[in-house]
């Protein structure tokens, strides 16, 4: 779009801002290095409490018992842009232009009954792998319920075999909550794979997130990332991936925005897509 500029005549002035000064990081320092020496040695401490008490005094007196300011020149200027077109060009939406993706799309209750579904899959294995290795129904609930409750990710292998009313109760909530989370995620990824989506929803999508959880619990919950079989979590994830969107794909899909925006003759089913485009395109070029 080709424009023109009128410019004023531009005006300079000067504005009081506040001086400049480095006191305030040179206070901040001083404290963090104040508590820094609590954990590696007095000379630090002291360092910091000098820096600290140094800082104060300085910052201060620049603002006491009055600011100091400086003079910064301003120069301003009133630009006026106008356009020189007198309308709007628009150019037909061809596969070369940006298009909202995808056409169709599932249902809030696909997702969450995919999650559901998914959900309730997941805990076969889940429970198979505590009867296997620890000899307990409840080891699988129990380490999930650490996920929320405080200090039972530290707790010994014997308290996590046993049953506990809170761990199941709490177990239940979170797996519910992030079940339903993960399928309403499906229901909206699963039309942009075309080609396989099962397949992908079922292998692919739980590798990704399985990583993006051990390096996140790394960080976040070391004690807890060492008591989870990454190995049966992947099989578990894997069950939960394909009954949920084998219980989202049987749904039919909805009509997103950029489908209602196509031509009635497209919508009615009297002309293809492919046909429509196709028209567009030689349109266009024609032009």
């Amino acid at each position: 779009m080709s424009t023109e500029s009128h410019r004023e005549p531009a005006s300079s002035h000067s504005i009081q801002l506040p001086a400049p000064t480095a006191y305030p990081i040179a206070f901040a320092l001083g404290a963090t290095l104040i508590f820094a020496g609590l954990v590696t040695s007095m000379v630090v401490t002291t360092l910091g409490v000098v820096l600290f008490v140094a800082s104060a005094v300085g910052w201060f007196r620049e603002v006491l018992p009055h600011e100091h300011h400086r003079a910064v020149k301003v120069t301003t200027a009133v630009v006026s842009i106008e356009s020189t077109r007198s309308s709007v060009a628009r150019l037909p939406i061809t596969t070369q232009h940006r298009q909202i993706l995808p056409v169709e799309r599932y249902t809030l209750g696909a997702g969450v009954q995919g999650g559901l579904a998914g959900g309730a899959a997941m805990i076969a294995p889940a429970t198979l792998y505590g009867l296997v290795r620890y000899h307990s129904l409840w080891y699988a609930a129990n380490l999930l319920a650490a996920v929320a409750i405080p200090g039972w990710a530290q707790r010994s292998t014997h308290f996590l075999a046993a049953f506990h009313m809170e761990g199941l109760l709490v177990a239940g909530l979170v797996h519910l909550l992030v079940s339903v989370l993960v399928g309403l995620l499906y229901g909206a990824i699963l039309p942009m794979f075309p080609r396989k989506p099962i397949l992908t929803a079922g292998f692919l999508a739980p590798v990704f997130w399985t990583g993006l959880l051990y390096a996140t619990l790394e960080a976040v919950a070391p004690q807890l990332n060492r008591r989870i079989d990454w190995l049966w979590f992947i099989v578990s994830q894997m069950a939960f991936g394909l009954v949920a969107g084998f219980v989202v794909n049987l749904h039919v899909r909805v009509r997103t925005r950029q489908y209602q925006s196509l031509p009635f003759a497209v919508r009615a089913g009297l002309v293809s897509q492919a046909e429509e485009e196709q028209y567009r395109t030689g349109e266009a070029k024609r032009k």
